[in-house]
């Protein structure tokens, strides 16, 4: 007896669960797991044959709840002369603040992902937010720097879930031809939550007491937390898989139904270990996923350097307050939702190349919108270096920022797919090196940030990472022309 899989939709159940032909030397004893009893999946489990309300629901809750997280990072930039004060600090160590957050949005996927293989989505999603709300209480309610800094790293380390997991649950949900759109949605969530941080932060800290700032961030988070566990169902198939098995055999008292976690027995310690050292493998060892990686860290660590930027650029020459400086990030915001506005055009292109290679377009296809990233984020830097000029209106340079905005979800969205399909075997790995690097040049610009804009001033400094993303555009253009060339010759690649 076998549960098959239905063929009314297209259901991932098609692509993991074949027919079992033959008994697994393991086990001998069919009263442990006969193979004619392995459970597949049909139309009920599969969650891609779910309603595309439900599915959109779930999309927008975890979405939001990557979005909370981010924007938790950022919305420190503006409690840091409130530390000062409270604490006694200097502005280094309270900008650690962000840097610590970011360091934990690093290292937060290396345990995450290999548990989710093993306890399913929703299960690493309750507890990591559950504790990213238990351990945002002593952040708010700090009672010198040491705490709130060590809570500010344990909160950005489980709240990396949502960075690392999360993708995974978007394309459980959608087929590889309806995928396109929300995952567009969930990728630009991560990356417009640092620009409503200090928007949010300018206003609180501008009118209440810094310690306001996380007391929103609790409320928030308890608000996504239910969301999660009301709206939000398991969406990986091995772990469904296991527990309809487990259910099976309680209710008939036949311990010979089973699933493919149940025959695996994975190591989760192995896996663990696994998804440490494996990222950093490819790093060392593949120079394309490690240019691609440092050019994604470069932009991302100019998008944090930022927060300090814009005060000495909008409070410091333009005379704004706190919350219009805050309000001066929204260039950025509006930059990236254009980028998403973009979204069925580019499907319209990969669909005709797709066409064209008869539905199987090399990964370099995908470099294309980084083409178009990798020019606009220099030039947009360029345009914001000269117009920081106290005598240019204050328009200008946030208009700027709007197209750097563009050109990051661009560069971010060419890289995160290209990495996926290129590396597709260790797609995982791939992501985790990527986020690792990102996350590392994060936490670190803030640090230099404001010494860098005081040495060099507005101009130099702004025009020296315009300088920096120029060298690294070429990028997209070279490895579209020679990628398949590398690729052939990598141990990791397709």
């Amino acid at each position: 007896m076998s549960v098959h899989s239905s063929t009314t939709c297209e259901p991932v159940g098609t692509r993991i669960n074949e027919v079992f032909t033959g008994k697994d030397d393991k086990y001998d004893d069919p009263l442990i797991f006969d193979p004619a009893f392995k459970v597949l999946l049909d139309e009920t489990d599969d969650p891609q044959c779910m309603p595309t309300l439900r599915k959109w629901v779930a999309i927008t809750v975890i979405s939001s709840a990557a979005l909370c997280v981010t924007s938790a990072s950022s919305l420190a930039a503006f409690t840091e002369s409130g530390i000062e004060r409270e604490f006694g600090v200097s502005h280094t160590v309270a900008i650690l603040g962000i840097s610590l957050f970011v360091a934990g949005l690093g290292t937060g996927p290396l345990l995450a992902g290999p548990l989710s293989e093993v306890y399913g989505r929703n299960y690493v999603y309750q507890v990591s937010y559950g504790l990213f709300f238990a351990f945002s209480w002593p952040v708010a309610f700090a009672p010198n720097i040491s705490v709130h800094l060590i809570f500010r790293y344990a909160t950005g380390f489980c709240g990396a879930t949502f960075l690392s997991v999360a993708g995974g649950s978007v394309s459980d949900m959608f087929s590889n031809a309806t995928v396109a759109n929300p995952m567009a949605v969930y990728t630009i969530s991560p990356f417009i939550g640092p620009v409503i941080g200090p928007l949010i932060g300018g206003f609180i800290n501008q009118n209440l007491n810094w310690r306001w700032t996380y007391y929103i961030v609790l409320i928030w988070v308890f608000c996504e937390l239910l969301a999660l566990f009301i709206f939000v169902p398991e969406t990986y198939v091995p772990v469904i898989l296991q527990r309809k098995a487990a259910k099976l055999r309680r209710q008939i008292n036949d311990e010979r139904y089973w699933s493919e976690l149940d025959e695996g027995e994975k190591n989760l310690m192995k896996a663990i270990i696994i998804s440490c050292y494996k990222p950093f493998q490819l790093l060392l060892l593949d120079r394309m996923a490690l240019l691609l990686s440092i050019w994604t860290a470069l932009i991302l660590g100019i998008l944090y350097l930022a927060f300090q930027a814009f005060p000495f650029i909008f409070t410091g020459i333009h005379g704004f307050n706190m919350q219009f400086t805050g309000m001066s990030f929204l260039g950025i915001g509006v930059g990236m939702l254009l980028a998403l506005a973009t979204q069925p055009l580019w499907n319209r292109l990969f669909s005709r190349e797709s066409a064209r290679f008869n539905g199987r377009p090399p990964p370099e296809i995908r470099l294309v919108m980084g083409q178009v990233g990798g020019v606009l984020v220099p030039l947009s830097l360029y345009w914001l270096a000269f117009t920081t000029y106290r005598n240019v209106p204050w328009i200008i340079p946030i208009i700027a920022s709007a197209l750097f905005g563009t050109g990051i979800i661009f560069v971010f969205t060419s890289v995160f797919t290209y990495l996926v399909t290129a590396y597709r075997p260790i797609a995982a790995s791939a992501m985790a090196a990527n986020s690792a690097l990102r996350s590392a040049f994060a936490a670190a610009f803030p640090l230099f940030a404001r010494a860098m804009y005081l040495r060099l001033g507005s101009v130099g400094a702004t025009a020296l990472l315009a300088g920096l993303t120029t060298i690294m555009a070429p990028l997209p253009f070279i490895f579209r022309k020679y990628g398949s060339q590398l690729r052939a010759k990598s141990r990791f690649a397709v």
